[in-house]
């Protein structure tokens, strides 16, 4: 029935002692052809269960619309984990952290005027108790107490990092519950009295979330809780990336060392992660602890299993230690992941922004800038426009604040990048009686910041836009969400890049069955790769230390195949494009041990 319980000491399955040895793997940050792979090769190491968040930003993009299909498809990751005999963990947020967009919120929230987030609000749980009515008639059949392999199910996330709203706790507890979720909940919380204090309910399992120290963590969370056993909830095998950062490593040796006490303990974990996968598109969350901190495409977090799927050191020093702790042979080693080094790329077709922008949307007008979620975009640009009329005299252009970067251009010449707390490039202008001058200024939202008390994080130009001290009115404004672009009426030629974004395409062409490869954009700078209409990602060339995109094979055919570039600041004549040895170089020449 796999009925989870526990004493003061240790967790039983169907009254049997169980060691829950869990790993992390999110559905969405891996294409579903590559599910039951990664599933399998998390089972072979020596996990008995795999844990995944759910993404309401994702699977309600637009409010009221649900979206399981796809990448998105939870019912079918959960059947395959239940095929390969796996236990499973859900942890269904609301908030999900998870170095996620907005923490996994949907952005439409913020339209709602003074809407407070993750706190006992009528209206925002309104919206969860909808998601979820969605979520839960989908994942009900996998719950143990239905015959399925869900184990148990997380009450909010790390909630007393953020607050201490024990009613909006017992509150979404309760929601569970009426939805038919009768398994046992749990929280998980930093190891501290303060965030256990704030995060944990009465009766409902508390577990901590750490790194190091092993012990330690495990006598705070016992005091907290004597009458439970003990369970990290995320051990952090790595840590994540940011823009203008060092690349993040942990090595096998570091890792091995706290999970071996963590087994001679006889604890339970939750390894975060075992395959971190990555932020497609412009899913990629933010920190901000006083500076903005956006994070890379790749999430490989120095896991085990690296981004590309291939078994790594950690990997197999873990297999050893657990075959040994079960007493079983070691199994074979795991193929290694097929490559391809496809050569180069040439674009043969271009479409400056200026020209795509009218194809894509129709502007919406108002007196003054809205945000991104004001004019009903999720992710991607915004382009705002204006026409400004003399006389004035020379004036610095000023934001009330810019999220994330912007583009100035002045009648169509590029003046200058605002990049939000790192690049503030002055921009004066003045005019003459009579003189005009069209001002557009193109906005992009680098990811919402998902942890800690700004995550109220609206994207675009917020506060306006100044000339000194002098407001100005009367925009229009295009929001550009960067989708189908298929459909652009491209122009067949590819001149010299003049400073104005554009969309390059170019065609890749594979012969027989594709392979995973990865993608370098060299001679380009910052814009994203959409391949076959999938956008694989952002790529930020100076900023590092990512260098390369991951291309899944899934996502390829054999014969031509559309590679579309959206390239922002720069770009060489030629345009090219390499598609690079399989290598997940995120280059960095000395990375930053976690």
């Amino acid at each position: 029935m796999n009925k989870l319980t526990w004493d003061a000491d240790r967790f039983y399955l169907d009254d049997n002692p169980f060691e829950i040895r869990s790993a992390a793997m999110h559905y969405f940050r891996i294409v579903p052809q590559y599910w039951r792979d990664r599933l399998r090769k998390l089972k072979n190491c020596g996990f008995n269960t795999v844990e995944t968040y759910t993404c309401w930003n994702l699977h309600e993009r637009r409010e009221g619309e649900f979206d399981f299909s796809g990448l998105l498809n939870i019912e079918g990751y959960l059947a395959e984990a239940a095929a390969l005999g796996l236990k499973v963990i859900l942890r269904p947020g609301p908030y999900i952290c998870a170095e996620w967009d907005a923490g996994g919120l949907p952005s439409w929230l913020l339209r709602y005027p003074h809407l407070p987030l993750r706190c006992y609000d009528e209206v925002f749980l309104q919206k969860v108790r909808r998601y979820y009515t969605a979520l839960f008639d989908r994942v009900r059949p996998f719950l143990a107490t239905n015959g399925g392999s869900i184990l148990m199910v997380q009450v909010e996330n790390e909630y007393g990092s953020y607050g201490n709203d024990k009613q909006y706790l017992r509150a979404i507890a309760a929601l569970y519950r009426e939805l038919g979720v009768d398994v046992p909940l749990f929280t998980s919380d930093g190891p501290t009295q303060f965030m256990l204090g704030g995060g944990t309910l009465p009766g409902v399992l508390a577990v901590a979330n750490f790194g190091s120290r092993p012990a330690e963590a495990f006598e705070t969370l016992k005091a907290f809780r004597p009458d439970q056993p003990v369970m990290c909830g995320e051990f952090w095998c790595g840590w994540f990336d940011h823009w203008y950062e060092h690349h993040h490593t942990r090595t096998s040796d570091s890792t091995l060392q706290d999970v071996r006490t963590m087994t001679e303990m006889g604890a339970s974990f939750n390894m975060y992660m075992f395959h971190g996968g990555t932020n497609f598109g412009f899913w990629n969350g933010a920190n901000d602890p006083g500076d903005y901190q956006p994070t890379v495409t790749s999430y490989d977090y120095c896991a085990p299993l690296a981004e590309d799927g291939s078994a790594t050191d950690t990997y197999y020093e873990l297999q050893k230690l657990f075959c040994a702790r079960d007493g079983k042979p070691l199994p074979a080693p795991e193929t290694p992941v097929a490559h391809a080094a496809y050569g180069t790329v040439k674009f043969t077709e271009s479409l400056p922004l200026f020209a795509a922008a009218p194809c894509m949307a129709q502007p919406i007008s108002a007196p003054n800038t809205l945000t991104f979620e004001q004019l009903g975009l999720d992710f991607g640009y915004v382009l705002y426009s204006t026409e400004l009329r003399g006389p004035f005299e020379e004036l610095p252009l000023l934001f009330g604040a810019l999220h994330d970067r912007a583009h100035i251009f002045i009648n169509g010449e590029l003046r200058g990048i605002v990049e939000r707390d790192r690049r503030r490039d002055e921009i004066t202008l003045g005019l003459a009686a009579g003189e005009t001058a069209r001002l557009d200024i193109l906005v992009e939202n680098m990811g919402r910041v998902n942890y800690g008390p700004n995550m109220f994080d609206e994207k675009g130009i917020l506060g306006g836009v100044r000339f000194g001290q002098q407001m100005h009115f009367g925009w229009q404004m295009t929001p550009l969400a960067m989708e189908k672009l298929s459909e652009l009426p491209f122009e067949k030629e590819v001149p010299a890049f003049d400073g104005t974004p554009r969309f390059l395409r170019g065609t890749l062409r594979v012969e027989g069955a594709p392979a995973d490869t990865f993608l370098r954009p060299l001679g380009l700078e910052k814009g994203f790769i959409t391949v076959n209409g999938f956008n694989i990602g952002r790529y930020y060339n100076s900023a590092g230390p990512q260098k390369t995109l991951y291309l899944p094979a899934p996502l390829l055919h054999s014969g031509d195949n559309e590679i579309i570039v959206f390239e922002s600041d720069a770009a060489a004549a030629e345009g090219p494009l390499l598609v690079s040895e399989p290598q997940p170089d995120l280059g960095c020449a000395a990375a930053a041990e976690y």
